[in-house]
């Protein structure tokens, strides 16, 4: 019983990074500012760096999304678990570099988490 639910919301996690991704392959200057550090420049140059950012967020909801059409709820907790290391490696940049700490905990710092207990919970569902 408790699996759909966790499958769910691996779900609403894959779709919101997916979503979030697209904005910053298609729409970068839309999401200048979203990350929790000040742009260098308004520049080619940043607006590339920006749809990197876009085309790894991407990656990320792909994986999890083929996870969860082709095995079983234990593989999307791994994958999970091990892409929890992207937002918490990104709050960590954040917070090393003098960006915004409430940008770093509450965006990535809660997705890590959240990742990491969905993760943890959908490896121990049976």
């Amino acid at each position: 019983m408790l699996s759909p639910i966790l499958l769910s919301l691996a779900v609403l996690m894959a779709v919101a990074i997916l979503i979030i991704g697209g904005f910053y392959l298609f729409s970068p200057e839309r999401m200048t500012g979203s990350f929790g550090l000040k742009l260098p420049a308004a520049d080619a140059d940043t607006r590339a760096w920006l749809r990197l950012k876009g085309v790894r967020d991407i990656g990320s909801g792909l994986v999890v999304m083929a996870l969860m059409l082709t095995t079983g709820p234990r593989s999307v907790g791994i994958a999970l678990l091990a892409l929890a290391v992207t937002p918490f490696g990104d709050m960590s940049v954040v917070l090393k570099s003098g960006g915004s700490k409430s940008a770093a905990f509450s965006i990535h710092g809660i997705t890590c988490v959240a990742m990491l207990v969905v993760g943890l919970l959908l490896i121990h569902a049976l």
